[in-house]
């Protein structure tokens, strides 16, 4: 276990471990084992234990929680013991017995970390809980990052991560040190139950594909675990590559260049997604591959306007180009200013929940701007040298005209984002940006065919917009 930690970096730089022990077989081992490193110095932190009770067994779960503080009690450790009520939480957000049960442990667990100050959480998870993971995902269809199984570690929340570092032993490994040890747990009668699934795989399943195997299939299991971990990570490192350069945030979420989007591999794709949607609190437990594979493709569709429904109250639409995710109905909006604002350059100026920051580049940064044709719809490059000053920013107006680049010749406003097909959120909440000769850029869809950038362009105007309300 010692080679685990390390290989695996668990518990770098932790002063204090909380142990989250139930009672059960692994859970005794990994509090044994870890007093034991602890005491050699192999792992230099204080150790804390903490013991959940979901009263779901009567005077059996008032039993496990005993147990657990005399074990504690006799290596000298601190116990922390929280009750809650598991049938009830079940009942009052409808779901099954095991969800809730994990769900209130694992936020009792952060509680109790965070108060305890230990910044890493250890679990008693070991090989067959993670042969068994495999086959559970195999059972009800799963991609490759499923087939990865439980990681080493994974972040718990803000404040601390959950490490399992018996996930290199098996359970008849762990069987012999307790016997060898001399030592007791206690048995959950209800883990023998195999109407729930995972006990119908560990009891039934694996054991029946175990006798048909010519080798150790739980081994094999774990090999393909960390296969799959690894090439998720290497995915992982592509998706974040693609979030730099093609996500922005939205009004109320974010948005992915749909081009690029459609341009990454379907694995790359769906991993940039699913890093997005999380990060906006959707819960990833409820997104399936269906839900993704419809993300792509519309990626890849030629709709103006398209929008899907994900679990936890979130949408996607395909708006201008963008793949946008949202949580819920758009937030509401302070009113637009009436009146016309000067932009700063170089500064900063405030105009309603939009901030403006313009920069003044020169000849040596075309290059670069040259590699960014996929830019983000909230960072537009002016010809500063064809900007009349001073450049102001206000609302649209009735009878607006400009020249989108690309066309021929002016169009009135109000036409254009008909023919362009832009939703009336976007209608709403254009900015027109103008000089004293006219609009050079009608935010957040086409600058003025007077101010793009050419090979003649000596200096050029960066304008960046953040969207304030997006970030509350």
């Amino acid at each position: 276990m010692a080679r685990f930690i390390r290989v695996n970096h668990l518990f770098e730089g932790a002063a204090r471990i909380l142990l989250a022990i139930s009672g059960g077989a692994d859970s005794i081992a990994l509090l044994r084992v870890m007093r034991t490193l602890a005491a050699q110095g192999v792992i230099q932190a204080d150790l804390v234990c903490a013991h959940v009770n979901h009263q779901l067994r009567g005077a059996a779960s008032d039993g496990d929680e005993a147990f657990v503080t005399a074990q504690a009690a006799e290596l000298g450790i601190p116990a922390i013991t929280k009750s809650v009520d598991v049938s009830a939480f079940a009942k009052t957000h409808k779901l099954s017995i095991e969800t809730a049960g994990r769900q209130l442990r694992l936020a009792c667990l952060g509680e109790i970390a965070r108060s305890e100050g230990c910044p890493w959480v250890a679990t008693g998870h070991q090989r067959n809980d993670n042969a068994e993971t495999v086959l559970q995902r195999l059972h009800r269809g799963t991609g490759f990052r499923g087939l990865a199984g439980i990681w080493p570690s994974r972040q718990l929340d803000d404040a601390s991560k959950l490490a399992r570092p018996l996930l290199g032993c098996g359970r008849l490994e762990i069987g012999v040190y307790l016997r060898t040890q001399h030592l007791s747990w206690r048995e959950d009668q209800t883990n023998a139950d195999c109407a729930h699934k995972r006990n119908y795989i560990r009891h039934r399943l694996l054991p029946t594909l175990q006798n048909e195997s010519g080798s150790s299939l739980v081994s094999a299991l774990a090999d393909l675990a960390t296969a799959a971990r690894r090439l998720h990570q290497r995915v992982e490192k592509q998706a974040e590559r693609a979030i730099a350069t093609h996500v922005c945030r939205a009004d109320d979420g974010r948005s992915i260049d749909a081009v690029a989007l459609a341009s990454q591999p379907e694995v790359v794709a769906v991993e940039l997604i699913r890093l997005q949607l999380t990060q906006l609190g959707c819960g990833e437990r409820h997104l399936t591959r269906r839900h993704y594979q419809a993300i792509v493709k519309l990626a890849h569709s030629g709709a103006a306007r398209k929008t899907l429904t994900l679990p936890d109250g979130f949408r996607v639409c395909r708006e201008l180009g963008q793949i946008v995710l949202r949580r819920g109905t758009a937030a509401p909006r302070a009113e637009m200013p009436t009146s016309n604002v000067t932009i700063c350059i170089p500064g900063v100026t405030r105009f309603g929940d939009y901030r403006m920051e313009a920069t003044i580049l020169d000849r040596a940064d075309l290059a670069e701007i040259a590699l960014r044709a996929n830019k983000a719809p909230h960072l537009e490059y002016l010809d500063f040298d064809r900007i009349s000053l001073p450049l102001i920013v206000r609302a649209r107006r009735n009878g607006d005209r400009f020249q989108p680049l690309g066309l021929n010749g002016p169009k009135k406003v109000g036409k254009f984002l008909t023919t362009a097909k832009v939703p009336p959120r976007l209608r709403q909440h254009a900015l027109v940006f103008e000089d004293c000769e006219g609009i050079i850029w009608l935010y957040p869809l086409r600058i003025d065919e007077r101010a793009k950038v050419t090979d003649q362009t000596r200096r050029i105007l960066a304008l960046r917009i953040t969207d304030l309300a997006a970030t509350q």
